[in-house]
C-alpha cells in the first residue's frame, strides 16, 4: 500500500461544548476558529501541488469537534472535500470529533458527503478520569457512538490519552483493552502534555497535577502498544506531532514530549522483546547477527546505539551485527547458535520482564 498523503484541515474549537482541562486548540494547532469553504479549497489545492504522487490522498478535518458544529457549516466544509473526491483527486475523507456528538442526523450527513473515517477523541474509558478531565460525557456514550459509526459503514478511529488527571497504569491498560473490543480501524496514543493557558497548566503550577515525564511514559505506552499490536490494530500515531508551538521552547510546559517520541517507544518495545527472546531461548553465542526492516534495525539500535550496547552488555556477548532484510513489521531474523525467524510480539511481556 502506498504512503498516505494527508491534507490537514484544522477546525480548532469549532463546536466544542466545553473546555477539557488539557485543551487549548488554538495553541495546539496554531490556527484560529474561523474557517470557510474557500479556506478548505485553498488548503487542498496547495497540498495537491506539493504531492509528487496523487494517489492515496486523504483530507483530514482535525481539531475541535467537527460534528458538534452546526449542520450547515459541516455541509459547507465537507462539500468541498466531497467535490475533490468525486473528481478523483482525493481518495478518503476523515474527521475527528467527540463521542457525544454522534447521532443519526450527523451520520446521514457524513455519509452523503462521502466521509470514510470517523475518529473519536475518547481519551479514557475510566469515569473518574473523564470527570477530572472535564470531558463532559460518560463512558457509555463511547460504546454507543462507536457501534453507530460502524453500523453506518464508516471506519472507526479511537484516540487514547495517557497520564490524564486521575489516570493510572491500570486505567490506561483497561482503556486499551476496551478499545480492542470495539475493533477500531485505527488508534492514536497521546501522552498528556501540559499546554500554556489551560486548566491543566493551572493545576500543574499549583501542585494539583503531576505530569508523566518522557522516561516514565515510555514503558506505559509500550505496554499499550503491545495490546494493539497483538490485536493487529493499526496504530497511526504515537505522541503529539511537533509544530511551531508544540515544543518546550514555546507552549509545552511539561509532559512526555519529544519529536521522535514514537521511535523511543518502539525502540523500548524492540529491546524488551529481544532480551526476553534471548533469555527464554538461550540462543546466545559470542557474536549475534540480527536482520530486520530498515525501520526495525534503527529501533533495535536505539538512539545513539543505546539499545545495541545494552543488549551486548546484558547478554555478555562480544559483538552484535545489524543488517537490513525485507521482512515484516514484527519480524526479526536471529543468526546465532541457530537461525530463527521470530515475531517480536511473541516475546513482549506486559509487566513481566525476563531479565
Amino acid at each position: 500500500m502506498s504512503k498516505r498523503n494527508i491534507i490537514p484541515i484544522f477546525v480548532p474549537h469549532f463546536g466544542c461544548p466545553n473546555d477539557c482541562v488539557f485543551c487549548n486548540q488554538r495553541k495546539i494547532t496554531g490556527a484560529s476558529t474561523d474557517i470557510s469553504s474557500s479556506d478548505v479549497e485553498k488548503t487542498i489545492l496547495e497540498y495537491l501541488s506539493y504531492f509528487k504522487r496523487k494517489d492515496n490522498v486523504e483530507v483530514a478535518f482535525y481539531g475541535g469537534s467537527f460534528t458538534a458544529i452546526g449542520i450547515d457549516k459541516q455541509k459547507e466544509l465537507l462539500e468541498v472535500a466531497k467535490n475533490f473526491k468525486e473528481k478523483g483527486f482525493v481518495s478518503k475523507i476523515r474527521l475527528s470529533t467527540r463521542p457525544d456528538a454522534i447521532d443519526e442526523k450527523v451520520l446521514e450527513n457524513l455519509k452523503d458527503n462521502l466521509v470514510d473515517i470517523i475518529e473519536l477523541g475518547v481519551q479514557s474509558l475510566n469515569a473518574e478520569v473523564l470527570d477530572k478531565s472535564n470531558r463532559g460525557h460518560d463512558d457509555e456514550v463511547v460504546y454507543k457512538s462507536s457501534k453507530m459509526i460502524k453500523d453506518y459503514g464508516f471506519k472507526l478511529g479511537l484516540q487514547q490519552m495517557v497520564g490524564l488527571p486521575g489516570d493510572s497504569y491500570a486505567r490506561s491498560i483497561y482503556t486499551a483493552k476496551e478499545f480492542t473490543k470495539l475493533d477500531p480501524y485505527c488508534v492514536r496514543i497521546y501522552p498528556t502534555l501540559v499546554i500554556k493557558e489551560t486548566a491543566l497548566n493551572y493545576q500543574y503550577e499549583h501542585g494539583l497535577y503531576k505530569a508523566l515525564n518522557l522516561e516514565e511514559s515510555i514503558p506505559i505506552v509500550a505496554d499499550i502498544l503491545d495490546i494493539y499490536y497483538k490485536d493487529n490494530i493499526n496504530v497511526i500515531r504515537v505522541g503529539l506531532q511537533p509544530t511551531e508551538n508544540i515544543n518546550f521552547e514555546k507552549d509545552v510546559v511539561a509532559g512526555a514530549f519529544h519529536p521522535a517520541y514514537r521511535q523511543f517507544v518502539e525502540s523500548f518495545y524492540m529491546k524488551i522483546s529481544l532480551l526476553n527472546y534471548f533469555f527464554e531461548s538461550k540462543n546466545v553465542s559470542e557474536e549475534i547477527t540480527l536482520k530486520a526492516s530498515g525501520k526495525n534495525i534503527s529501533n533495535i539500535s536505539g538512539q545513539k546505539k543505546a539499545n545495541k550496547n545494552e543488549i551486548i552488555s546484558k547478554l555478555n556477548i562480544k559483538k552484535l551485527n545489524l543488517s537490513e532484510e525485507e521482512l515484516g513489521d514484527f519480524q526479526v531474523r536471529v543468526l546465532s547458535k541457530r537461525d530463527e525467524l521470530i515475531d517480536i510480539r511473541d516475546y513482549y511481556k506486559v509487566n513481566d520482564r525476563c531479565f
